[in-house]
Formats: C-alpha cells, structure tokens, sequence
C-alpha cells in the first residue's frame, strides 16, 4: 500500500473530483487530464495498402518468410511479430542478418509501411539468393546513411545508383513516425525506382545484369545490418509489406 505525502496529494485530487459532481477536464486526445495520468495510447493512422497491391506479411506470424542461415551479416537476428509488426534488432548485440521470402520475384513492385529507430541500418533487398547476395534498396537510418540509394549487396560490377539530390530522402521522411517506402526492380537488365512518402529518391538502371549467377528472380528481404551499424535496444519495425507482380 502506497504511504505517505505523495498518497495523500493523490487521494486528496481523486476526492476533489469525485466530490465536485464534475469530470475532469481533457486533453484534445480525449484522454483526462490528471497530471501523472498515462491514458490510452494513441492509435496510429490505419494501414493502407495500395489498390493492385497483395499483402505478403499477414500481421499475424511470419508465414512465408524465413532467416538466411548463410547471411555474412548474421544469422540469428530477431525477427518478431507483435501488435501487428514486424519488429528486427540484433541478437546478439552486433549480429544481424537478413529475412527472406519464400518466394521469388521478378518484375515487382514493393510496399512498405516502416517507423526505425535512429542509429539502425536496414535494407530491402531485391532479387536476392539465399545468402542475400542482392540488389539493395538502402535503409540506412543512422548518421551519414541514405533511405532510398542502391548498393549491389555481395554483387560485382554494380555502378551505385545516387537519389536525384542528396537529401531528397531527407525531406520526404517523417521523424518520429511512420513512412513509406515503395521499390520498383524490372527487366533483365534491372531498372530500379524508390520512392519515399510517393516522393521518388531513386531511378538507377543498371549496365548489365550483375545478380549472383545472373538470376533474374529471387526472394525478397528485409535486413538488420550487422557490426556496429546499429544501436543498443534499437529497433526496426514494419507493419505492412505488399507487392504488385509486373508484367515482364
């Protein structure tokens, strides 16, 4: 049982509401406004997956996914599924690793509804093999990073594309909150676009096909980077990934 001072204050402003026959006053959320009152959480704006677009994480598990156990990044990350995300940080501290889909994709366009914490370094891979030797759609949150660059993750002979102004990305994201990000990779020869908050930061066509083997299919992926590209009780979390499957 709570004694002392700060029980009576407590008690002595409960009473007074009680006793005055009147609510107490609210914030603009609708939420009492008692100081020390935590309240509801607020709910975030609903998921909205674009029209012609198919749902590929579920909200529920992650059926249809599965850890690379080959990632030089890492091979235990931690990849969860709670109120409805997708949540990855590293485990251990400094080992990453990338999760794949089940299934491989072509021509395809990607949708993701994303919120990182600062200092975390992620990346959608695209066309990937099983050790996530990919085309990667940067992620890199952090300080010097870039959201929407292209490196060839385990690849040789990729150019590196550059976003059409260096903080294009910068200025379409939203701190503190959730963004979107959409990816774009088609032909042979792999011609690939992003967009941040339907702001484009990317338009890079390749000089010739450079995927491991030269596939020109492969698994999707989301990555937590390994080493120390990352920070202590950090997070990464996604709450809806679509495709749309293009013609080829």
């Amino acid at each position: 049982m709570m004694r002392g001072p700060l029980a009576v204050s407590i008690s002595l402003a409960l009473g007074t509401i009680a006793t005055s026959g009147q609510q107490p006053s609210t914030t603009t959320a609708g939420q009492p406004n008692i100081p020390g009152f935590i309240g509801k959480p607020i709910d975030p704006p609903p998921v909205k997956i674009p029209e012609g677009f198919t749902p590929i994480f579920n909200g529920k598990d992650l059926a249809g996914w599965h850890v690379s156990k080959t990632n030089h990044h890492g091979i235990t990350p931690d990849y969860h599924v709670m109120h409805g995300l997708i949540v990855g940080t590293q485990q251990p501290l400094g080992s990453g690793g990338i999760l794949l889909t089940d299934k491989k994709y072509k021509n395809v366009e990607v949708y993701l509804e994303v919120k990182p914490d600062w200092g975390c370094d992620s990346g959608l891979f695209l066309r990937s093999n099983e050790a996530g030797d990919a085309y990667q759609v940067t992620l890199d949150y952090l300080q010097g990073g870039r959201i929407g660059g292209i490196y060839g993750e385990g690849l040789k002979g990729v150019s590196g594309g550059q976003a059409p102004a260096e903080d294009a990305w910068v200025k379409a994201w939203k701190r503190e909150d959730w963004n979107t990000i959409r990816a774009r990779i088609v032909g042979d020869v792999p011609h690939i676009t992003a967009w941040v908050n339907d702001q484009q930061v990317l338009d890079f066509t390749d000089t010739a096909n450079h995927a491991a083997d030269g596939i020109t299919e492969g698994p999707i992926a989301i990555q937590v980077h390994g080493a120390d590209r990352w920070v202590p009780g950090g997070f990464w979390r996604w709450r809806a990934i679509a495709v749309k499957e293009l013609p080829n």
